[in-house]
């Protein structure tokens, strides 16, 4: 993946470098010619992204496939879905509990727990190593907007928690069904295709 990352970056420093060279001949006009290099930036950065989900997840959950399923089919329907991931730091005290399920976490109840209408659907997931700890959880916001965009309650309680822990939350939009996660108080597009 690494490679394939370095040799997108290369495509777009060379294309940069051609369309410099091009600004000295007035007659062509670049501006589609930017919104190409626009498009593939914002593609090396949503495939950065999902490799990187993958390295921050993998030592905490042996559960990533069942989770990027879930996702993926969150997204797909377009299904709203907040799933925090525990990693090192206690969540307890940041957390307002919602309800406890203790079981194996699997894409399918990762899945009916987010099913519009279901009581348990609003609140975020909780997981623990490789279990569903509880779901309807409530999670603090952040008072923050990134780039001028106003975000939604989802966004806002995903970057709300890890400004405050170094948990990791998927974030899947129900008005778009865009797939993000937070860490670190920021903010990640992931390819839909690319979470696996």
């Amino acid at each position: 993946m690494k490679q394939m990352l370095k040799e997108d970056i290369r495509q777009v420093i060379a294309a940069l470098e051609v369309n410099l060279e091009a600004m000295s001949n007035e007659n062509d006009c670049l501006l589609g010619n930017f919104e190409k290099i626009k498009e593939k930036f914002a593609s090396i950065d949503m495939k950065a992204a999902t490799f990187y989900l993958n390295c921050y997840l993998s030592p905490f959950t042996d559960k990533y496939p069942q989770i990027s399923i879930g996702v993926q089919n969150l997204s797909n329907r377009r299904h709203g879905g907040l799933i925090v991931i525990e990693r090192q730091d206690s969540l307890e005290t940041l957390i307002q509990p919602g309800i406890s399920i203790g079981a194996e976490l699997t894409h399918s109840l990762l899945e009916s727990i987010f099913f519009p209408g279901n009581p348990l659907h609003d609140g975020a997931v909780l997981v623990s190593h490789n279990h569903i700890a509880s779901a309807a959880n409530v999670l603090p916001l952040s008072a923050r907007t990134t780039g001028g965009k106003k975000l939604g309650t989802r966004h806002r309680a995903a970057l709300g928690l890890t400004e405050r822990s170094d948990a990791l939350v998927l974030v899947v939009s129900e008005e778009t069904g865009r797939v993000s996660f937070a860490l670190n108080g920021n903010l990640y597009p992931i390819s839909n295709q690319g979470v696996h």
